[in-house]
């Protein structure tokens, strides 16, 4: 059975929208650094991007047949009925969107469930009818630190979350490529639709480098802007970050992970800023 919930809820994935949605509440300067704060904030997003992924696959059970990558899940493999999905998404939802509801605040829950219905509703019936649809389904991505910062009491219109999560919707660009390129037979086999590249491989177009290019300057913004402590140290390790990543363009087999890692150490950096100044 925990395998199922496994494949069903995609609990790594899921557990990364609410490592961001930590890094956004990290970053409001005034953020209260405490535990329960956290641990609410981390389960109710994860709680929410769960229910997101048994939505999709109750949406997408016929494509997720025909991909070796998602066959194995429980609706193609015939080892959960509908009801069950549904009500099982539906579970994690509620439950998250109701630990979000816990400090009072209606915009993080709101962010939240405007998340979930923009993966639902928008970016996941076009997928299938045009490759524009990535642009649309990388805003996503921005809503997790969103929820963060809103929940720490920030104003929406703040130029470091904007920047913040902005870097985070730059990042889904290339990585999305990356995975297509890992399982572009499948795309192709499921009628999903794909961004052609003229390489045999897209870590080498111009078009990837030149996002590349962009993430690493809007990274080396965050000092610049306020976003994390102006120091040598945080330059230091953001650098060190832009570099490794870099470095794992000479290895189509380490630049995947490298990548997909991105997210989880940018946002390791911005809560370790925030705890130390916390304690300054």
């Amino acid at each position: 059975m925990f395998s199922r919930l496994s494949r069903l809820f995609r609990p790594r994935l899921a557990l990364l929208n609410g490592v961001t949605a930590l890094g956004g509440y990290c970053m409001h300067p005034s953020s209260p650094l405490q535990l329960m704060t956290f641990l609410v904030l981390l389960c109710g997003v994860t709680l929410v991007a769960m229910g997101a992924s048994g939505f999709n696959q109750l949406m997408e059970r016929d494509i997720d047949a025909l991909m070796i990558r998602t066959m194995q899940r429980p609706l193609p493999r015939g080892e959960m009925s509908l009801q069950a999905v549904a009500f099982l998404a539906l579970c994690a939802t509620g439950a998250g969107l109701a630990l979000l509801s816990v400090p009072c605040q209606i915009l993080p829950p709101f962010f939240a469930l405007l998340s979930l219905l923009w993966y639902l509703i928008i970016y996941t019936p076009l997928k299938r009818k045009t490759n524009l649809a990535l642009l649309l389904g990388a805003l996503c991505g921005v809503f997790a630190p969103l929820i963060g910062w809103t929940m720490a009491g920030g104003a929406m219109a703040d130029h470091r979350i904007v920047i913040f999560s902005g870097l985070l919707f730059i990042w889904q660009i290339p990585h999305f490529w990356l995975l297509q390129e890992r399982h572009q037979k499948d795309y192709r086999r499921a009628g999903i639709r794909l961004v052609e590249f003229h390489t045999a491989a897209i870590s080498r177009s111009s078009l990837f480098r030149i996002w590349l290019a962009a993430l690493g300057a809007a990274t080396l913004m965050l000092p610049v802007l306020g976003c994390i402590v102006n120091s040598p140290l945080s330059w230091f390790m953001l650098v060190l970050l832009m570099l490794s990543t870099v470095a794992c363009l000479r290895s189509e087999r380490l630049l995947f992970p490298a990548f997909s890692l991105f997210p989880l150490s940018l946002t390791a950096i911005v809560v370790l800023f925030r705890i130390v100044q916390g304690y300054v």
